[in-house]
Order: C-alpha cells, then sequence, then structure tokens
C-alpha cells in the first residue's frame, strides 16, 4: 500500500496546553481514514493542521510526498476540504456557486454532472438556504471534489443529519472512494466508522491511543473477554426507522 500522508512526532501547543503530543500514524492511499475521539483529543487540530488551516509546533507532515512546512500552497492544490454554511453566497444557486469555486481553483467544471454525482441535478436551481439538511451535507462535499483532489477532509459531516440522510452520505463517501480519492474523516458516530473505514485512529488527550482497522480492534476487545451485557438482536431500532421511511438520496 502506498503511504499518501505522513505524520511524524506532531506536536500542537497552545500556550502551556498541549492539544497535540507527539502523535505519528500514516494513511495509505485509496483508504477511508477515520480520525474518532472524545471533545478536545486533539482530532479536529490534527485535521486542521494536515488541511494547512492551523501552524503545527513540531513535528513532519508529508502529504503525497509533499513536506507541509515547504510546499503548503501545492498541498492546497490537490486536497479538498469541506466549506461551512458561511463560505456560499446566498444569492447564488448550486449551479452558480459550482460555477463560481471552480473559477477559483482555475479549473474547468461540469456543474450539472457534479450535481449528479451527489444526486441534486434537480436542485440546481435552487439556493443552498433552500435545501435539506442532507441535500446541503452532499453539496458541501460536492464542492471539495471541484478541484479534482487525491485527498478530501470531512470534518463530522453526518452530525444533524436524520438515519435515512446518513446512510446516504455514507453511500455517497464510499462512491468518492471508489474513483481513487482517498478520505479522511472525523465523526462521533462509531457506527459510522465501523460502516466506512478502513482504518481508524483513536485519539485521547492528544495522543493516539490506538490504531487498526475497526473489525480488529472489535476482535481484540471480544478475544480480551468482553461480553455485552445483552444480547444483540439482528436488527435495530435505526434499521427500523428507515425500513419504514426510507426513500431515495435526493429527498433528504
Amino acid at each position: 500500500m502506498k503511504t499518501i500522508i505522513s505524520v511524524q512526532d506532531l506536536v500542537k501547543n497552545y500556550g502551556i496546553f498541549q492539544a497535540v503530543t507527539g502523535i505519528s500514524f500514516n494513511v495509505y492511499e485509496g483508504e477511508i481514514f477515520g480520525l474518532l475521539g472524545p471533545n478536545g483529543a486533539g482530532k479536529s487540530t490534527t485535521l486542521e493542521i494536515m488541511e494547512t488551516l492551523r501552524q503545527k509546533t513540531s513535528g513532519e507532515v508529508m502529504i503525497c510526498g509533499m513536506n507541509l512546512d515547504e510546499e503548503p500552497d501545492n498541498i492546497k492544490k490537490i486536497i479538498g476540504v469541506q466549506l461551512q454554511t458561511s463560505g456560499y453566497y446566498p444569492g447564488l444557486t448550486l449551479f452558480e456557486l459550482i460555477q463560481l469555486f471552480s473559477g477559483l481553483y482555475n479549473e474547468t467544471v461540469d456543474a450539472m454532472a457534479l450535481l449528479k454525482m451527489v444526486n441534486l441535478t434537480d436542485k440546481a436551481k435552487n439556493k443552498y438556504k433552500e435545501l435539506s439538511g442532507g441535500q446541503k451535507q452532499r453539496f458541501s462535499i460536492a464542492t471539495t471534489l471541484i478541484n479534482k483532489p487525491k485527498i478530501i477532509f470531512l470534518d463530522e459531516p453526518t452530525t444533524g443529519l436524520d438515519p435515512q440522510a446518513r446512510r446516504n452520505l455514507w453511500q455517497l463517501i464510499k462512491d468518492i472512494r471508489t474513483q481513487g480519492t482517498t478520505v479522511i474523516i472525523t465523526t462521533h458516530y462509531m457506527d459510522e466508522a465501523e460502516q466506512l473505514c478502513d482504518r481508524i485512529a483513536i485519539m485521547d488527550e492528544g495522543k493516539i491511543i490506538s490504531l487498526d482497522s475497526p473489525d480488529k480492534m472489535i476482535d481484540d476487545l471480544v478475544s480480551s473477554g468482553f461480553e455485552r451485557p445483552k444480547q444483540v438482536k439482528a436488527a435495530n431500532l435505526e434499521d427500523v426507522f428507515i425500513h419504514l421511511t426510507g426513500k431515495g438520496m435526493r429527498d433528504n
């Protein structure tokens, strides 16, 4: 497997507080890599450093063979970062927003093809504020793809979405990976990490306390003698909800 991101001895201090305490990990080309942890664990800080949005204190970060300290501008050209709501001009339609961003990236983009990829062709003439929560998140992910990135960073992309919209977004993320794009994702939903991620790093208090595939982590826990106090059913309440209310992706 080819390493596309290498992080070595990464440290980030805020005054005397050490938010990230010398962590090291690799991300492989074409995988979905999860960065998990409780609030304050340091995962968002780590993500923002890799995105070139925050200065590190020390350590080395290599992205696609480029040193973050030496080639931040070149790194920005090959990554996609999920924009926040404030990044969208309220008076423009989705079609016009994609055209605007493609001009800023100096890229030629087929706006309708990109909207089709995220099942929003019927919303091309709508404004961002007119979309549902799931549609907003899918459009936000579409904007990360405008510059044809090798890596995209998604920070808690399904927070606040209903179960159907969450699962639709999972499928979109899997489809993006299928096209060869590496995905780095943070999430507080463990079922999401288990479904999506090839490997996950679990952070706590600025340290990586475990790094492996979800299956291996679960197997290791079971082999240690861990047992759930209650037998797991073949389905859960979320499955019931989706079975009863499930609709196509464009409705969410």
